[in-house]
């Protein structure tokens, strides 16, 4: 068995600094729920707020400050290894794992400039993708006109494509002649600040493209697609000139109006609250990223979330934004159920999505997405990442991406 690659000094700076944010944020949990059992049989109320006295308040301090001087001193060795080292591990296990990272504390690595952060960038092939003119004429194999831009969902990245020994993006580019680019990001970030990052991205890959763009098509997979409404949005909105190439948007799994495991979590997250004996505990659940409260509703826009606290029930604000206009619009949901309408078609979905939210339904006619019948489809007793590889699933993109711009 070969030997992994020693961690990457950047790697290792990250995960020292998370190790000491970690530290301070377990000393403060552990502080409150000190002070909440020595307020007494008082199981309601908030949390209190006043520092700790005594021997134990020194003990906290200590642990703070000792944290605080570690914290100095991996700064002090790493930082300046970072600039002149090689490349990070390219495995995919490590990919995988920087990914998921991101996808639950992406929002809070990038606030503080912590090493792990993933930078949003277009790949081919594993490998970054220098969007000049040049750079993309020289790629080899040489590059064509039919652009297909695949979007990844929460926690992957664009190597997830690959599974089972499939990948639609490399099948349709076999089959219908697409040249296949893959997007990788930091799902942990607000869905409108990755959508407005990428839309501004693929107008220089446009801009950039060292052939004419015969027709520009988007495979997007769960949040993937909320990203790329969202980019589409705000593109018009600035007048960017890529949607005048896009011809077609596929969701796969799509969750336009939320998920329930993201409400539920809420839910859980305000019972802790009600008491002070686990109000501390609500800091375990409010760790998770800007892009997972997102999934609460499916929030696209900087509105949709910038006017009130995340964690806070104040219900979907969000404002009707309906599917591009003049862009062939298709929805694949999918269900662990076998049959329409059975228990697990009805409650669970895929396991993460509900059909009714991947088809774009809503009881509001204001929200609802217009898909047509004929731009929709089910797949039955597959789950969430069977999106990603299932045969039946590729058919179906097959059958609407061969189809001539005239249809």
């Amino acid at each position: 068995m070969s030997e992994k690659p020693p961690l990457h000094p950047a790697d290792l700076h990250g995960v020292g600094r998370l190790a000491v944010e970690a530290t301070h944020g377990i000393t403060d949990l552990v502080e409150t729920l000190h002070q909440a059992f020595r307020r007494g049989p008082q199981p309601f109320g908030a949390p209190a707020k006043e520092p700790t006295g005594g021997i134990a308040g020194l003990v906290y301090a200590s642990i703070r400050g000792i944290a605080h001087l570690v914290g100095h001193s991996l700064d002090a060795v790493l930082l300046p290894l970072i600039p002149h080292a090689h490349e990070r591990d390219p495995s995919p296990e490590h990919e995988a794992l920087l990914s998921a990272l991101n996808g639950v504390l992406g929002d809070y690595l990038a606030a503080n400039a912590n090493q792990l952060t993933l930078p949003m960038r277009l790949r081919m092939d594993g490998e970054s993708l220098e969007l000049t003119t040049a750079a993309l004429a020289a790629h080899s194999p040489p590059l064509g006109g039919k652009l297909l831009v695949l979007v990844h969902g929460l926690c992957l990245n664009d190597r997830h494509w690959q599974r089972q020994g499939h990948d639609h993006g490399a099948a349709l580019a076999a089959a219908l002649g697409y040249t296949p680019v893959y997007l990788h990001y930091n799902t942990g970030l607000h869905i409108s600040v990755n959508g407005r990052t990428f839309a501004g991205m693929l107008e220089t890959l446009v801009q950039q493209w060292p052939v004419s763009v015969e027709r520009l098509e988007i495979v997007a997979h769960s949040m993937g697609g909320l990203v790329s409404r969202s980019a589409y949005h705000h593109a018009t909105t600035v007048g960017y000139t890529w949607p005048r190439h896009l011809r077609s948007l596929v969701f796969l799994g799509t969750p336009h109006h939320g998920a329930p495991l993201e409400r539920g979590g809420h839910w859980f997250t305000l019972l802790l609250g009600s008491s002070h004996y686990t109000a501390a505990l609500m800091r375990l659940g409010n760790i998770r990223s800007a892009g997972i409260t997102d999934l609460r509703y499916g929030n696209l826009e900087d509105r949709d979330w910038a006017s009130h606290d995340r964690f806070a029930h104040v219900g979907d604000l969000r404002q009707p934004l309906p599917l591009p206009t003049g862009v062939r619009c298709y929805a694949i949901a999918t269900t662990t159920g076998t049959i329409p309408g059975d228990f697990h078609d009805q409650l669970l979905g895929d396991g993460l999505v509900p059909v009714s939210s991947a088809l774009g339904e809503h009881h509001d006619p204001r929200m609802a997405l217009a898909f047509p019948a004929d731009r929709q489809w089910v797949g039955y007793g597959m789950n969430h990442l069977d999106l990603l590889s299932h045969p039946e699933v590729y058919a179906q993109l097959h059958a609407w991406l061969a189809q001539p711009a005239g249809q």
